[in-house]
């Protein structure tokens, strides 16, 4: 399964949900503001490389660069253009929006 997360985990909680609720091995993307979990040195920091044990996550390439922090990546998660979005989303039998 793929989990879509857009929201930044400072004002919303839909990632801690996500890997709270969700089963191991799925992917799981971060686009719009959830681009901010998957970058060094933020609060949750912590909680991406612990779920990189558990599932494949992928950020959102534009998200990030239009954000300015394309070189902030933490180590594991891969980053993906519109195509690669298209791409999990059909490897994936089903997709969630987490809100």
């Amino acid at each position: 399964m793929l989990h879509i997360i857009n929201k930044s985990p400072l004002s919303n909680n839909s990632l801690d949900s996500c890997l709270r609720v969700a089963q191991s091995g799925g992917d799981i993307l971060l686009i719009e503001d959830a681009v901010y979990a998957a970058t060094t040195g933020n609060a949750f920091e912590g909680k991406i490389r612990e779920a990189l044990e558990k599932f494949k996550i992928h950020v959102l390439q534009p998200d990030l660069e239009a954000r300015g922090l394309a070189d902030r990546i933490i180590a594991g998660v891969s980053p993906v253009d519109y195509g690669g979005f298209v791409d999990l989303t059909t490897a994936n039998n089903n997709c969630q929006s987490w809100l």
